[in-house]
């Protein structure tokens, strides 16, 4: 039985592999998949940065709400 990723089956995939390797190289391939690593790492990064940044501003105008009910 096979499994299959969405539309990735292992026979796509072994195709798709040989194919990159014909058209790049042996030499090139790990150079690309260093880069498209990092590009996806620092994505995740850039990603999670944002969150972190959204959840600060929304504590602070919760912190603000309640310093301005606390004074009233």
């Amino acid at each position: 039985m096979l499994i299959t990723f969405g539309f990735v089956t292992p026979l796509t995939a072994g195709i798709i592999l040989v194919i990159a390797l014909v058209i790049f190289g042996p030499g090139k391939l790990p150079e690309i998949g260093k880069a498209l690593g990092k590009g996806i790492k620092e994505f995740k990064s850039a990603s999670e940065g944002d969150e972190k940044k959204e959840e600060a501003r929304t504590e602070a105008k919760t912190e603000a709400k309640d310093q301005v009910k606390l004074e009233k």
